[in-house]
């Protein structure tokens, strides 16, 4: 017994031995093929990144003039929409106020619900959100290259001549969000020349620390090395050059923290060297340095280096009295002072305005009025002599500046508030954008009511 004991007991240390030694294999196996896996995730990470930013060599056709900005209506393209499983990583981001939690009520930062029936099933991601009728509610995201491609088609379907892309320069940092970027711009480019449009990329400067200012030029630099942007028919030039947007400059502090006017001086003058056109997003009170831009004396000497001067007006008035007040005050007065610098001066729009469900504001804060709040401001820049347009934005839900279409009927099962079209089709705003680019070139007479005859939708081709 003791010996039969002993053999068991020998068998018991080896098969033990034998189980770890096992265990240890199995382990070392998996750790093997986790970093091989991972190394091939990167490696297709890097693969798919390179190939977001190669140079485009897809279809490309005729439309708009991109030689210059006269004439034009653009509009400003967020691209900043994410999805659980849209494949970017990012979670809900724009719209959640926790992008890791899901979306439903109570973590929500929209105040429009975009419409959706026009989109494919492989466009759309389901939501915490659901219909009076129980069904769930679906969304898009912006790193889905069929959904920006189909923006661009409703861009030409309605007349609207292009885009600023938009380009927060604050994550430029991050890898992640950076690729997201990328492929936004990647979709865009790839929409414009399918659909004859322009586009060019509009750097955000908000957020964005002085020293970390000259980022934004080198990031310019590899998107010209690496993806020929300025090659491409689609993208948009002025004064014979390509544009570049920069937004953010010549504004105060009091809203929030800018770049000085020292930094941005330098990155106007990396972008005049490298042979571009510039477009300054800036204040509304630039010319007389009040309300929101900056008393500076050098302010003016700065401008005068731009191609062109944006002002931004998202909510600086708030009704039709308010359109006039400000026609008067700055639009006005601000392209005879454009005028004598010879510089373009290109006046910026927007529907309306809400962002309860981000800030816990009043819902519908600045009325849309049926459209009469954004044609009153057309018809306002164009008898101050414009002869080109901003509409703010495209694609906004979260501030309810978005033109495109956008639904009737949001998911307010639960007791979220949601804003509506007020019964208008949800192409109307789209339709009205082209009509300001037809009443910019004289195509149309000039009247203060809207000149939209039919309340039923225009409708659109199925995107490939």
């Amino acid at each position: 017994m003791d010996g039969e004991k002993t053999t068991l007991g020998v068998l018991s240390i080896i098969q033990k031995g034998l189980g770890s030694f096992y265990r240890i294999f199995m382990i070392s196996g998996f750790l093997i093929l986790m970093l091989g896996c991972s190394g091939t995730m990167k490696i297709r990470s890097a693969e798919s990144q390179e190939d977001v930013l190669k140079p485009y060599d897809g279809p490309s056709n005729p439309g708009v003039d991109t030689s210059t900005l006269k004439g034009k209506v653009m509009t400003g393209y967020q691209g900043w929409f994410n999805c659980e499983g849209d494949g970017a990583n990012l979670g809900w981001t724009h719209w959640t106020r926790s992008s890791r939690k899901p979306f439903q009520p109570g973590n929500i930062t929209v105040d429009l619900w975009p419409d959706v029936s026009e989109y494919d099933d492989d466009e759309l991601y389901t939501t915490g959100f659901s219909y009076e009728d129980g069904t769930p509610a679906k969304t898009f995201s912006s790193y889905n290259r069929k959904t920006v491609l189909r923006h661009f088609k409703w861009m030409a379907d309605y007349g609207i001549d292009g885009a600023f892309v938009q380009r927060f320069s604050h994550s430029l940092h991050n890898k992640t969000r950076r690729h997201h970027k990328d492929k936004v711009l990647s979709s865009a480019r790839e929409g414009a020349n399918r659909y004859g449009r322009a586009y060019t990329i509009m750097y955000d400067l908000t957020g964005m620390p002085d020293e970390d200012l000259i980022e934004v030029f080198d990031d310019w630099r590899m998107l010209r090395e690496k993806m020929k942007i300025t090659e491409d028919p689609a993208f948009q030039h002025h004064n014979g050059k390509p544009l570049v947007a920069i937004w953010g400059v010549g504004f105060n502090n009091k809203i929030k923290k800018r770049a000085s006017l020292r930094k941005c001086k330098e990155l106007i003058e990396k972008f005049k060297a490298d042979g571009c056109s510039v477009m300054l997003g800036i204040a509304t009170g630039w010319r007389a340095q009040d309300r929101d831009a900056l008393e500076d004396p050098k302010l003016h000497s700065m401008l005068r280096m731009a191609d062109v001067l944006s002002p931004w007006s998202v909510g600086r008035f708030r009704d039709l009295p308010g359109v006039k007040t400000h026609a008067e005050k700055y639009w006005s007065q601000d392209i005879i002072q454009a005028r004598e610098y010879k510089i373009g001066y290109m006046p910026v729009v927007f529907p309306g305005f809400s962002w309860h469900n981000m800030k816990g504001d009043k819902l519908d804060k600045i009325p849309r009025l049926k459209g009469k709040f954004l044609w009153s401001q057309i018809v306002a820049i164009k008898k101050a002599g414009a002869d080109m347009l901003y509409i703010a934005m495209f694609d906004e839900v979260d501030e309810a500046t978005a033109i495109f279409k956008c639904s009737n009927n949001p998911p307010t099962r639960g007791g979220v508030k949601l804003l509506t079209l007020e019964g208008l089709p949800s192409d109307f705003y789209l339709r009205l954008a082209g009509l300001a680019g037809k009443l910019l070139r004289d195509e149309i007479p000039l009247t203060t009511t809207i000149p939209i005859k039919t309340n039923k939708p225009q409708g659109s081709k199925n995107v490939k």
